[in-house]
């Protein structure tokens, strides 16, 4: 990195994560001080971590005055009956869209079973709310616009017919793939905040202490319940004013299939799947009992490498989402690599499960445990090319990805070992 190339400005200022951190320690404090356990705190959680982030975007950083958001707040907003023309087909197109997802749950069996049945309570209770709300949030929005016939609007032309015209059907496909991403994720990621946060509350601080294997478990969990609670915040708001909308959701059909099988019901990595790689085998804390130095080593190092992943989605602020494009990041962990999160969840999984060890003392399952390992491994790299097939329509994308061709720690280490010279100018991630 010099002076004489800057790296390109990120979407996200470093303030916006840190005070999502800020607000989410306060609440685990508080939680942990009165024994609050419940799904409900550990909603709450997402709420003190959000806060704060929408404050310092709003307040701090201004993020509402940027041109990508599309609300052009100098002009004159536009009369409240000529925004109502737009805004009730959007209106109309949203209703649908809510009804389609709230159907979608119903005929998903899993949906109403474990830790997803507290999500669908909580939409359940949150529904009367926002269908009240998105009124009067979209006839305000609509008016400061510059250009309200978006991809929300196309779909409500589409849901009503030739009464509000010939919608653009690739807006259509736009506005559909955007909410897919949402509907399916953000329930997934409500329905293990719970779980996360209960984790990390319920510990004992002299447990925790007690030896590294359990100083190194509840540090994990820290890190696991940071991820979630930051994640899930993105999921949900997706909004201009903030400049966190979905600009664009993965048009391409590898790519959500190289998402879905990393998640339920599809995950294909899970137990007793086809890519478990468990079997036979032991987690890294059987391998090192009696080994004090190995288990601070070890351990230490899957901290590390848990930190990096919550780092990775902390720097995304209000922005985080599988298959979307909503502002390119190029600093934290992005300043090094353009995907630390899978580099350091693969290893982290290497590193955690030792699948080169087996408790049964069986070759086969050694030779299996790694072979499925790897093609774990090699389903994220699959991730990882189709996101950058996807944001490298992005003029800014494709400048951070020269950049980091050029600067960036981990791909200048990868091309040294493939013996190939960093480019000096990409206009596109190689397919």
């Amino acid at each position: 990195m010099s002076a004489a190339d800057p790296c390109p400005p990120s979407a996200v200022s470093h303030g916006v994560g840190i005070a999502g951190l800020a607000g989410l320690a306060v609440w685990t404090l508080v939680a942990r001080h009165y024994g609050m356990d419940g799904p409900h705190a550990g909603f709450a959680a997402v709420v003190a971590c959000g806060l704060p982030m929408v404050l310092w975007s709003l307040l701090i950083d201004r993020v509402h005055r940027r041109g990508s958001t599309g609300i052009d707040w100098d002009a004159s907003a536009r009369p409240w009956r000529e925004a109502a023309d737009t805004a009730l087909v959007k209106i109309a197109g949203l209703w649908a869209t809510w009804l389609a997802i709230a159907i979608f749950y119903c005929i998903a069996r899993w949906y109403w079973n474990g830790n997803y049945r507290f999500a669908m309570d909580l939409f359940t209770s949150a529904a009367p709310w926002l269908l009240v709300a998105s009124i009067p949030y979209i006839l305000w929005i609509d008016r400061r616009l510059a250009d309200p016939k978006d991809a929300s609007y196309h779909f409500g032309q589409w849901v009503i017919g030739g009464a509000a015209g010939q919608p653009d059907m690739a807006q259509v496909a736009h506005h559909v793939r955007a909410w897919a991403v949402k509907g399916f994720f953000l329930a997934f990621m409500v329905s293990i905040v719970p779980g996360n946060f209960a984790s990390v509350v319920d510990w004992r601080i002299e447990e925790a202490l007690a030896n590294p294997v359990a100083l190194a478990g509840f540090l994990i969990a820290v890190m696991f319940m940071i991820d979630v609670c930051m994640a899930t915040v993105g999921y949900i708001l997706t909004f201009r004013p903030l400049d966190s909308h979905i600009r664009t959701a993965n048009p391409y059909l590898e790519g959500w299939i190289a998402a879905l099988i990393c998640y339920p019901p599809f995950v294909l990595m899970g137990g007793g799947g086809p890519l478990d790689y468990h079997a036979g085998g032991q987690e890294w804390d059987a391998w090192v009992q009696g080994m004090p130095a190995l288990q601070w080593l070890l351990g230490g190092w899957l901290v590390l490498l848990t930190a990096i992943y919550a780092w990775a989605t902390v720097a995304f602020g209000l922005r985080f989402s599988n298959l979307t494009h909503r502002g390119i990041l190029t600093h934290g962990p992005y300043r090094w690599s353009r995907h630390p999160a899978y580099l350091s969840k693969n290893l982290f999984w290497w590193f955690s499960s030792l699948p080169f060890l087996s408790a049964s003392g069986s070759l086969a399952d050694i030779v299996r445990n790694c072979a499925l390992l790897a093609i774990t491994n090699a389903i994220y790299y699959w991730r990882a090319r189709t996101e950058e097939k996807h944001l490298s329509a992005d003029p800014d994308y494709r400048a951070y990805w020269d950049w980091m061709a050029r600067n960036g720690a981990v791909p200048r280490l990868f091309a040294r070992i493939s013996s190939t010279r960093p480019p000096t100018a990409v206009t596109q991630p190689a397919e």
